[in-house]
């Protein structure tokens, strides 16, 4: 039988963790995180990484394995990945890869543009660059060196922007010309899982999940990283509106239905991304049965 490696993901809050463990348990595998946040070793409570006893009770891989400053991408993750995954399959016919970083998921499953890996001395310069000269102005300059890129790219996310006017500065090319969207052939059988509930249901998790995070600690795991804000690693729901609380913009129950709020909003994207994906096959998160007879056996 061919290789096959699992893919569980779905919205956030939908119920991923509690499935794949079970999953897991099933095909005696350990479980590929493919949560980008949860890969930084300080930031456990706000987004919902496994806990030590999961941690335990399954192996799991690129779960708080990064610094807050370290630098990390999607075809870094690709890379690394595809390397394990040739070491996995030497003793199972199954791998499991779970999370909801959409990018992420895309690199390991169809491949991600050889762009150029940026060198120390470019992201140092342009790092500066943003801090001094603002992401308005850095925008205009993109507008200027990549106007096709310009168009598409998310001109809030500081990190997509200087990435982009750093492979422009760097190569002296336009970052679209490194993008051809060419789907990789991978040796192995990709099995697509998708989680979800109906929205109300959905919704609920998502409020109930904030609250116990905030019961858990979240607001105390902010200040302790609240020197380190400027980095992107704390460009994220639930550390943003906290800092706003800190800096005394809002009140501490503005900024939890705040976090509610753009979490909701960052889940509907998330499915929006993924329901683009035609060979996804989706699920209620409590169908652990349907789903391993499906891995198992397909749709018959």
């Amino acid at each position: 039988m061919k290789k096959t490696l699992i893919v569980i993901t779905g919205p956030t809050a939908v119920g991923k963790t509690a499935c794949c463990l079970h999953i897991a348990r099933h095909f005696g595998i350990p479980i590929i995180n493919a949560d980008s946040r949860q890969m930084y070793r300080d930031l456990k409570i706000g987004t919902a990484a496994p806990t030590e006893a999961q941690l335990q009770e399954v192996r799991h891989y690129f779960v708080g394995t990064l610094a807050l400053d370290e630098y990390y991408s999607a075809s870094m993750f690709e890379e690394q990945v595809l390397k394990l995954l040739d070491e996995l399959f030497q003793t199972s016919d199954y791998a499991l890869m779970s999370g909801g970083s959409m990018m992420y998921i895309d690199a390991v499953c169809n491949g991600i543009d050889d762009i150029p890996t940026i060198d120390d001395k470019t992201r140092t310069l342009m790092k500066q660059r943003l801090n001094d000269e603002g992401l308005e102005r850095l925008c205009e300059e993109l507008r200027q060196l990549d106007p096709e890129h310009y168009a598409i790219v998310d001109k809030k996310n500081p990190r997509r922007v200087v990435h982009a006017l750093e492979i422009c500065h760097m190569t002296g090319q336009t970052y679209t010309s490194f993008r051809t969207n060419r789907k990789k052939e991978r040796p192995f059988r990709i099995v697509k899982i998708g989680l979800n509930l109906p929205r109300e249901l959905l919704y609920e998790r998502i409020n109930q999940r904030v609250d116990a995070m905030m019961q858990q600690g979240l607001l105390d795991e902010v200040e302790r990283n609240a020197c380190n804000r400027a980095l992107n690693a704390l460009n994220t729901v639930g550390y943003k509106e906290l800092f706003n609380y800190l800096d005394g913009t809002w009140t501490l129950d503005e900024a939890v239905e705040r976090i509610k709020g753009n979490t909701r909003r960052y889940a509907r994207k998330q499915l929006t991304w993924f329901k683009k994906d035609e060979t996804m096959r989706w699920f209620s998160p409590n169908d652990e049965k349907e789903i391993i007879n499906y891995i198992e056996y397909g749709q018959n």
